[in-house]
């Protein structure tokens, strides 16, 4: 099919006062929401600490019983509920990151060169990881002992045969030791960085420079990350949420996690990409771009709702005790009606709406869609930790929406100005003019 001629011209984006001062009041309102919550939940600790010490006061009976059941599932302090919080949305946040750089290296090593007009928004994306990297380290270092019980277990020292020894926990303490999650994570991660870091600057060189040799270095490069990202990945996956259940796990957790990552940062690019074309920027993007986009989003909530199933009725089905466990508590009391809507905006209500091509070339259907994917894929990894960390005193406040109001602020901030740090078009690319003229057909 024949093109008429397109010329690729250097476009930056500029990151505007009152784009900043959006982003920047995002995270104030955050952060004033996350406050106001935590106060609450401090205030209804004390109400229930008073309400513990009146039964204890009263002495035993029906009412008071039921009282001191009461009481009881409210015994973790609020800070648990904070650091638990903390972990949801720096691991979520990063993922989007991390994605997007997995995004970019696919793309090189698959020789794919539809996706090459997007690439700098995937770019500009994974300049999060060292923002995300700090946060969760944050979190970690001071919140790590009421996140993790095998931490603080391994604080404890127990022998064998000691009163609280734990068969389990003292089998798996090779992982799951403090070295490896305050030294593992991070390199993890830092790694990852150092890959953008190369990727980045290749690709900033081939704007001035020209060339096969950048375009051949990038998918040398991009090809070591994938393998390292593979192995990496996992053990992060592992030992940083999967660990809240210590003495669960599955096999197929990583991938399950995996499929949150890339259709969650696949949205997030198609996000900024809409933005920008509402800007006025990056017109060559081209309709053909975005329905891969939306058809990326629409396969990969099918994965995930194929792993998640895969995982859930091999459990259900076998019933084992040291299985079954982890799904309990999500299927029982307050999380139970959390744990069939996370179905439902991740799998049910994307896929009805991004079933039909054109949804998928829209503009407004794939924000609809990718909003739900988003917000769903927030309480996906809420159920993920929450459960685990705060058990039946975890809720949804002020504090579990003023957070990642907050999150959102700072990681638009951040993607903001680093598009506007280089040519939204990697104009020397060797595929650029293949993505401008792509089209696969009626």
């Amino acid at each position: 099919m024949g093109h008429h001629h397109i010329e690729i011209k250097q476009e930056k984006f500029e990151f505007t006062s009152r784009s900043k001062m959006l982003s920047i009041i995002l995270l104030a309102v955050g952060i004033l929401l996350s406050v106001i919550g935590v106060m609450q939940i401090k205030a209804n600790d004390s109400k229930v600490a008073a309400e513990t010490t009146s039964v204890n006061a009263v002495g035993a009976s029906h009412e008071t019983a039921a009282a001191s059941e009461h009481a009881g599932e409210h015994t973790k302090p609020w800070t648990t509920r904070f650091w638990a919080n903390m972990l949801v949305n720096s691991y979520y946040f990063l993922l989007f990151a991390v994605g997007a750089l997995f995004f970019v290296a696919l793309n090189y090593v698959a020789n794919a060169g539809w996706a090459v007009m997007v690439k700098r928004v995937a770019e500009g994306i994974s300049a999060y990881i060292p923002i995300g990297l700090i946060l969760l380290f944050i979190t970690l270092y001071f919140g790590g002992t009421q996140l993790y019980h095998w931490l603080h277990y391994e604080h404890e020292g127990l022998k064998e045969g000691m009163e609280g020894y734990d068969k389990i926990l003292a089998g798996k303490s090779p992982f799951l030791n403090s070295k490896f999650l305050f030294l593992g994570v991070p390199l993890f991660v830092l790694i990852w960085y150092c890959f953008r870091i190369i990727l980045r600057r290749l690709s900033i060189k081939e704007d001035s420079e020209g060339g096969l040799t950048f375009f051949r270095k990038s998918t040398r490069f991009s090809a070591a990350f994938l393998v390292i990202f593979g192995f990496s990945f996992s053990m992060l996956v592992w030992l940083m949420i999967m660990s809240v259940d210590a003495h669960w796990y599955s096999t197929i957790y990583t991938i399950n996690n995996f499929a949150v990552m890339f259709v969650t940062s696949v949205t997030v690019i198609s996000f900024f990409t809409i933005y920008l074309k509402s800007k006025g920027y990056m017109e060559l993007v081209s309709s053909e771009i975005m329905h891969d986009l939306g058809k990326f989003m629409f396969a990969f909530c099918i994965f995930w709702a194929y792993t998640w199933l895969a995982q859930f009725l091999l459990i259900w089905y076998a019933n084992i005790n040291e299985e079954v466990v982890y799904f309990q508590i999500r299927l029982h009391g307050y999380f139970r009606p959390l744990f069939f809507t996370n179905l439902f905006m991740n799998f049910f209500i994307p896929f009805l709406i991004l079933m039909m091509r054109e949804a998928k070339r829209n503009p407004k259907s794939l924000l609809v869609a990718g909003s739900i994917i988003l917000v769903g894929h927030w309480l996906d990894v809420f159920l993920m930790i929450m459960p685990g960390v705060v058990g039946t005193s975890s809720g949804l406040g002020l504090l579990e929406l003023g957070m990642p109001i907050a999150f959102a602020g700072l990681f638009i901030y951040v993607v903001k100005y680093s598009l506007s740090k280089a040519n939204l078009y990697a104009i020397n690319h060797p595929y650029i003019m293949e993505s401008a003229t792509y089209d696969v057909g009626p």
